[in-house]
């Protein structure tokens, strides 16, 4: 066996250095410890007979070597994922596992108890849930299947829009104030600054944070009115709603995967059966249920 040989871990280490630029970002991404990423890439640096990455303060950077490695791998990456979903493609087992990826207030507010009756309904279905404000990259199988606020879902997924998420102003009962509670940029809601913007609520936010459910919390406490996903806040018996839902906040809802995935067997079931539950709740999302305002 040619001791020069690379390995596909090899190439994992050397496209997690290239796109991270530090040993301990590498590490985070390929779940190992910065000591450990900095031995493996001495030994394939050893046994290659070339430097792959320029070291400094500021961290690594890649070699022409070690660019053309990088550049190799993300090429084999694809290929394997590729590989990966066109082979879970012919799984016609209502078996396994599938992993979901969707927001926190999506989960708590709506997802949970479907979820929860999904797993019911097919004991063998392991259901992984992560729940992240970044829509995971299905390409490379972070996750089987999105569930999504979106105006615009990434053309290379496929999936159906299951319903229309309503949004609205909601205070604390019994509330007199026009004190307002607003995201955090970290938050990353550019719809919402801009309406809060132009409608002057800017001049009297006083406190903002970086979650929906941080918002919510402020807004039940008393810091001041807030603009709130009608199935989320309509549920808290604190809140009541200020007016009618707000159009050019309204967002639609998706249920997403990757082409290669759209026929696997528990795929279909799980898509199906969320859907239907999902639809089944639109007066919720829309924001058409009891508002007790």
């Amino acid at each position: 066996m040619n001791e020069q040989a690379l390995h596909w871990d090899d190439l994992r280490v050397v496209q997690a250095i290239a796109e991270m630029g530090t040993l301990s970002g590498a590490g985070r991404r390929l779940g190992a410890s910065h000591a450990t990423v900095f031995r493996r890439l001495n030994a394939i640096e050893q046994r290659l007979g070339v430097a792959l990455f320029e070291r400094s303060r500021t961290g690594y950077a890649p070699t022409p070597a070690g660019e053309d490695l990088a550049a190799t791998a993300a090429r084999v990456a694809a290929e394997v994922h590729g590989a990966e979903r066109r082979v879970a493609g012919r799984d016609l087992r209502l078996s396994g596992s599938i992993r979901v990826t969707t927001t926190d207030t999506l989960l708590m507010g709506l997802l949970s108890p479907i979820f929860a009756d999904f797993q019911r309904a097919h004991p063998k279905i392991v259901l992984e849930v992560a729940v992240s404000n970044q829509l995971f990259n299905l390409s490379q199988r972070d996750a089987d299947v999105a569930v999504r606020p979106s105006l615009s879902p990434p053309e290379h997924l496929v999936g159906r829009r299951v319903g229309r998420i309503a949004q609205a102003v909601y205070v604390r009962a019994g509330t007199a104030t026009d004190a307002w509670v607003g995201p955090d940029r970290h938050l990353g809601y550019l719809a919402l600054d801009t309406w809060m913007a132009e409608n002057g609520a800017n001049e009297h936010c006083r406190y903002r944070v970086d979650t929906m459910f941080g918002m919510l919390a402020a807004a039940r406490d008393g810091l001041g009115r807030a603009v709130l996903p009608c199935y989320l806040a309509d549920a808290e018996p604190s809140l009541v709603r200020l007016g009618e839902p707000i159009d050019e906040l309204a967002t639609d809802l998706w249920l997403l995967t990757h082409p290669d995935l759209r026929r696997v067997a528990r795929i279909r079931a799980f898509m199906a059966f969320v859907a239907e539950a999902v639809q089944a709740s639109q007066v919720r999302l829309s924001g058409q249920g009891d508002s007790r305002a």
